[in-house]
């Protein structure tokens, strides 16, 4: 039997809230084909961020493509996306990722798309959350990664808008105000804070270069001339010291992980997935087999519960 967000009998409306968490972002898919699996398929979609992206393939019916294309991504291919500058609000512009996304997700409307869907995103000016329901979906989702000091803002209907992340890493309550009955919510932030700086210390052998190495290889020329020259000191590799990137993830995980918190305590979700994810940087997307599999694995851990939703679907009161 198969329970989905269609309005039929005692059924609940499902929704799924995707939750932002850059590269580990990749494990929704694994999560969304999990759910499938058991015959769970949420017609109601709601994402933050890197949630936004693979949200947005789902909704349109586009999920296996992405993750044809994220596991095929190697770090050269990343770098590639990379249209660095020190000027517009961030390292990184964001052009070549909207032309990316104009490849690989089609050029539709919020509104026409097969399932429901939402991104957020933060007003810049006011720090108020946004919620993207209609328009194109494209700048829907540029909006929604714009994370700041990494990706420029995106100016959209006369606002700037960056990363929903910093008001609502967990989009329940949007997922709730779309008329999900049942929210699964997907947390990508519940292992990580410190977690990265703990790795470091425990390596003390030599080891292959790391991801970073491989980045700072392919962009020496670049940084070291003309504008780009002061970025060079974001891809070091000082092993005492965390570099700029290094200060920026680690914060901003601390600070999902506590509005991700608090916004749980206040509107919980019915179901909340949790991959463990601590082993991925804010930036590894190359490591996307990776994520897809944790994401498949917590599906499996919450199996005998979410299989409850399909032997008896639950009636809210």
């Amino acid at each position: 039997m198969s329970l989905s967000a269609q309005p039929s009998g005692s059924s609940p409306r499902i929704g799924i809230a995707l939750g932002s968490g850059s590269a580990r972002g990749w494990a929704h898919i694994g999560i969304i084909k999990g759910l499938a699996e058991l015959g769970i398929e949420p017609d109601i979609v709601a994402g933050t961020s890197i949630g936004a992206l693979v949200g947005a393939a789902y909704a349109n019916d586009q999920l296996d493509l992405l993750e044809q294309w994220a596991c095929s991504l190697d770090w050269k291919d990343i770098v590639s996306y990379l249209d660095l500058g020190v000027l517009g609000g961030g390292v990184i512009q964001g052009e070549k990722l909207l032309e990316f996304f104009s490849k690989h997700i089609n050029h539709s409307e919020i509104e026409s798309m097969p399932k429901k869907f939402a991104a957020v995103a933060t007003d810049l000016e006011t720090g108020r959350e946004v919620w993207l329901q209609s328009g194109s979906v494209l700048h829907a989702v540029r909006a929604s990664i714009a994370l700041p000091g990494l990706f420029r803002p995106f100016k959209h209907n006369n606002r700037w808008l960056v990363d929903g992340g910093l008001v609502d890493p967990v989009p329940i309550s949007l997922c709730r105000a779309m008329g999900a009955e049942v929210v699964i919510a997907v947390n990508l932030n519940g292992d990580i804070v410190g977690k990265h700086f703990q790795n470091r210390s425990l390596q003390n052998e030599p080891q292959q270069p790391s991801y970073w190495d491989n980045i700072y290889g392919q962009l020496k020329d670049r940084l070291e001339s003309g504008k780009y020259g002061v970025l060079s000191q974001l891809f070091g590799n000082n092993e005492k010291t965390p570099g700029l990137f290094e200060v920026m993830a680690g914060s901003i995980n601390i600070m999902q992980d506590r509005i991700t918190r608090s916004r749980m305590a206040g509107d919980p979700p019915d179901f909340i997935l949790s991959p463990r994810l601590s082993k991925l940087g804010l930036m590894e997307f190359d490591q996307a087999s990776i994520a897809i599999e944790e994401g498949r694995l917590s599906v499996q851990h919450l199996k005998s519960a979410l299989e409850t939703m399909t032997r008896e679907p639950l009636i809210k009161s």
